[in-house]
């Protein structure tokens, strides 16, 4: 003739009469006559889910009986909370009210004011590994080499340094931009550039930059890496333009020179420093390459012709000094005789001797009998 309920100790119970909160039920056993189940009604709820869900919290927390069981939290929309069961993050709240069972766990509530839209908490790093995290809160990591430019709502807020910043969401539109400040290379390369005396070059150049002005280098220009490369394009063309290609053939590094200080002055009104530029090829036509070597090798082959005709004259001029020299000195034309002797003589094993006179004509003397033999 009863319908038993038992309510463990995790457990409370809201007895409803025609839908009406009546008590509330703590951990024991309970009967209800069957006669009276048409309008009593027993709803159980467990205590170690924390969150108490229903779905007339409002009115239900309007009898103290319930009330003074949990712990209730009303957040209108510029507060957030969170919500700690035994020293553990359990649940990140927004607008609304919110209502946990005292028991089982411990349980602490923290309200914060999103006004101040910045998030900053000791225990931050679990905080964000909550579930919950990326639907209420928005965060950036800057790193050592870079500068974080924040914006709410299109306006500028300030510029963030290396660490991690966290902001509540629902605060208006937060966003930001990174800009890395290492050192960088534009490549400009396959710029194909009509000299001044009209033969058209590939050049291929190297700019080494870096943000010195952060600010400026995300407002000055919609992109200041495509801005600085556009700049060096026509820099470098006025530079090569100005020159023939035997200047520019001869003098590379002047043409780098050049660029660079163009650049330098227009990179800073965009908060760039140009640090090094080079020029890295110059690609000639097919025919203009041929015609150079060409004018290479016949400007070779002259100055070797050059060079020949003077180590023949110098030899001519030594050759008549030293024949100068032996007429006028007997003893070092006999001196002289006796080396070609003994050049003549190398490596042989013949015994000559000679007697007085000129030793060059006993010489051919004796070469000429021993011809005749």
């Amino acid at each position: 003739m009863y319908k038993t309920i038992h309510i463990k100790k995790h457990e409370r119970g809201l007895w409803f009469r025609r839908g009406d909160l009546v008590d509330l039920l703590h951990p024991g056993t309970y009967r209800i006559p069957f006669w009276n189940l048409a309008r009593d009604t027993v709803s159980v709820f467990d205590t170690t889910r924390t969150r108490f869900e229903h779905p007339t919290l409002d009115v239900l927390l309007t009898s103290g009986v319930l009330r003074d069981q949990l712990h209730v939290v009303d957040l209108n929309d510029t507060q957030r909370a969170l919500v700690w069961k035994d020293d553990r993050l359990a649940h990140i709240l927004g607008p609304g009210r919110h209502a946990f069972w005292k028991t089982p766990y411990a349980i602490q509530i923290a309200a914060f004011d999103i006004g101040e839209f910045r998030f900053a908490h000791p225990r931050l790093q679990a905080i964000l590994q909550h579930p919950d995290a990326v639907k209420w809160l928005d965060g950036v990591f800057v790193d050592a080499h870079e500068d974080v430019l924040l914006y709410r709502d299109g306006a500028l807020v300030e510029a963030l340094r290396q660490g991690l910043h966290v902001f509540w969401k629902g605060t208006g539109k937060v966003a930001w931009k990174t800009i890395d400040r290492r050192e960088q290379v534009a490549d400009v390369a396959g710029q194909e550039i009509m000299t001044a005396d009209k033969v058209t070059l590939r050049v291929n150049l190297l700019v080494t930059y870096q943000v010195a002005d952060a600010q400026r280098a995300v407002t000055a220009v919609a992109d200041y890496t495509q801005a600085l490369y556009r700049e060096a394009q026509l820099v470098l063309r006025a530079a090569v333009g100005g020159k023939t290609l035997d200047a520019l053939l001869g003098d590379k590094e002047s043409v780098g020179g050049e660029v660079k200080n163009t650049l330098t002055a227009r990179a800073a009104e965009i908060g760039v420093r140009v640090i090094g530029v080079g020029l890295r090829d110059i690609v000639l036509p097919g025919d203009m390459k041929t015609l150079l070597n060409q004018v290479i090798a016949a400007t070779k082959e002259a100055e070797a012709n050059l060079i020949r005709r003077r180590e023949e004259t110098a030899a001519a001029r030594s050759q008549a000094n030293t024949a100068k020299l032996l007429a006028e000195n007997p003893v070092l034309a006999r001196l002289k005789e006796m080396e070609m002797l003994k050049d003549v003589l190398a490596g042989t094993k013949a015994t000559f001797v000679f007697g007085r006179g000129d030793m060059g004509e006993q010489i051919r003397g004796l070469i000429s009998s021993q011809s005749e033999r």
